[in-house]
């Protein structure tokens, strides 16, 4: 089986990711995969590059470059595990490519919506070298993640998680609702 994670940025992904890693099953970060290929091509790891790279990607590989990227990725743990999460899927054309690459896995999507404020603050909070400091690059990383598709992708999910809450509260909806997915399927 393969999980898909999706979600806008700073909506709490990585805590489902993180509950099934710690139930022994593996995950791919595509963000991660656009980090390593920002690298590989030499550039500094800084958010205008690796959006630069994200960008040239699906140009020299379209729309779904980056899920390309990610098949091999997932194909090797697949051979060690029988769930494999994907992080951050952003389009239908992704997970069509996925489809495509493991026709006989089961492919399950989780979307996470947590409300804009809450995003923003916590996004503010996290710090990370990519998060937005302002209410305007909030709101301009948010349409481009639109733009990418990431609302179709949400709207086709399996499963949604709401995260509106505390960190504990939270943590609980997440490990029922993993608890939920390993015994539906």
């Amino acid at each position: 089986m393969i999980i898909i994670v999706t979600g806008m940025p700073g909506s709490g992904k990585s805590k489902i990711v993180k509950e099934f890693e710690r139930r022994g099953f593996p995950s791919v970060s595509m963000g991660d995969v656009v980090r390593e290929e920002t690298a590989k091509r030499g550039l500094e790891l800084t958010k205008e590059n690796v959006a630069k790279v994200s960008i040239r990607l699906r140009q020299e590989l379209g729309q779904n470059a980056v899920a390309k990227l990610t098949v091999e990725k997932v194909k090797v743990l697949l051979k060690e595990s029988p769930v494999v999460v994907i992080d951050g899927v952003r389009s239908l054309d992704e997970v069509g490519t996925f489809r495509s690459a493991f026709p006989d896995e089961e492919i399950v999507i989780i979307a996470v919506h947590t409300p804009p404020r809450l995003r923003f603050e916590r996004l503010r909070a996290r710090g990370r070298h990519d998060d937005p400091r302002t209410w305007e690059d909030f709101e301009e990383r948010d349409w481009k993640e639109l733009k990418f598709g990431i609302g179709n992708v949400i709207a086709m999910a399996d499963y949604m998680v709401v995260n509106d809450c505390s960190r504990e509260e939270y943590g609980e909806r997440v490990r029922e609702l993993v608890d939920r997915i390993l015994s539906e399927h």
